[in-house]
């Protein structure tokens, strides 16, 4: 047998030494302070500032399709305007104000599941979401919320059409305000869910905000009913007029909060394409309409309604940008995993 000693290399030794330095520290202290060593040839994964370990990020980004911020935009819309037809109808507004909202939430009642089935890849994965009911689920709860509100809505339209065509009767009416009743916190619910479901996630920018992500979508969708309806001919009603004046008041304020805060979680929101478009997002939801309708008060009587059809144009752009940048925001925000840890390189900000 070979009875020399086995001779290691000079790296190998060093490594060597610092372990045995390390356990004489273990021994005495009861703890490690110094920073430790990676033995040659050990399966320990090697970290990486960008990408983690084992060239995996620690966050994934959302891996939505296209139609998911036009989806977020339509449920928004449609679920705004079947609260507004139901509020129209039970005081006695313009018929034909009634119709055209819920002409516009049935609309969005059948191009919203075509958006997520688009989404999801195959009708029956759609179907599959309809086998568990989960209350502690947004997902499962905003496919709940998409039956429901298409139900509630197609049988009030349909009710409408009977009434309209044929005359009042007395089980038209019942389903009639079956269907908005049924609306209204169905609509409530679709408008302001996707903010609840992005809010329940780890993406540190849409976690940050969970609080007001679905007031934000709710205000935001209420912009786009309102604007949809007024560009269809309903210019010169009051209410639409101060529907969309709160709405727009909602988003300035919800802009100065945004711009205000000092988390590095929420730089998405300010730097970068995503905050280029939030702010433009923000700007057309936000202060410009509210000071076109301002000016509408102020402006001539052929001059008013241009106005606010701007107005309405410039609510329906800003909250569908609004939704395509938060979107692009939480992709950002999944990139950089460093700033929900702490760790080196994030810039954390003070607590709200």
């Amino acid at each position: 047998m070979n009875s020399q000693p086995i001779r290691l290399p000079k790296s190998e030794i060093g490594r060597e030494r610092r372990l045995h330095e390390i356990r004489k520290e273990a021994e005495s202290r009861g703890n490690v302070k110094q920073p430790g060593v990676r033995p040659h040839g050990a399966p320990f994964p090697k970290a990486s500032v960008e990408t983690g370990y084992y060239g995996i990020p620690l966050l994934k980004p959302p891996p939505w399709t296209r139609a998911i911020p036009v989806y977020f935009f339509v449920g928004g819309a449609a679920g705004a305007a079947a609260v507004v037809s139901a509020i129209a109808h039970y005081t006695g507004a313009d018929p034909k104000l009634v119709r055209d909202a819920r002409l516009i939430a049935a609309a969005g009642a059948v191009v919203s599941p075509a958006l997520l089935i688009a989404d999801l890849g195959r009708p029956e994965r759609f179907l599959d979401m309809m086998r568990v009911f989960k209350p502690k689920s947004p997902m499962s709860m905003g496919a709940w919320t998409l039956l429901g509100f298409g139900s509630a809505v197609s049988a009030a339209t349909f009710a409408g059409f009977l009434r309209e065509r044929y005359g009042p009767s007395f089980p038209v009416a019942v389903l009639e305000n079956a269907g908005e009743a049924a609306a209204i916190p169905l609509g409530l619910g679709l408008a302001t869910y996707t903010g609840v479901l992005i809010g329940a996630t780890t993406i540190p920018v849409w976690n940050q905000n969970i609080v007001d992500l679905p007031w934000h979508f709710a205000a935001s969708g209420l912009g786009a009913a309102v604007g949809l309806l007024e560009l269809l001919g309903h210019s010169k009603s009051r209410a639409l007029q101060g529907l969309g004046f709160g709405a727009a008041l909602f988003e300035v304020w919800q802009g100065f909060r945004i711009e205000s805060r000092r988390h590095a979680d929420l730089n998405p929101l300010k730097h970068g394409p995503s905050g280029a478009m939030t702010r433009m997002g923000g700007v057309l939801s936000g202060p410009l309409p509210a000071a076109l309708r301002v000016a509408c008060s102020f402006a001539s009587k052929n001059r008013a309604p241009s106005l606010r059809r701007w107005a309405a144009l410039a609510s329906i752009v800003g909250s569908f940008l609004t939704r395509v940048a938060w979107l692009r925001a939480g992709a950002a925000s999944a990139q950089d995993w460093r700033a929900p840890l702490g760790a080196p390189g994030a810039q954390v900000g003070p607590d709200r």
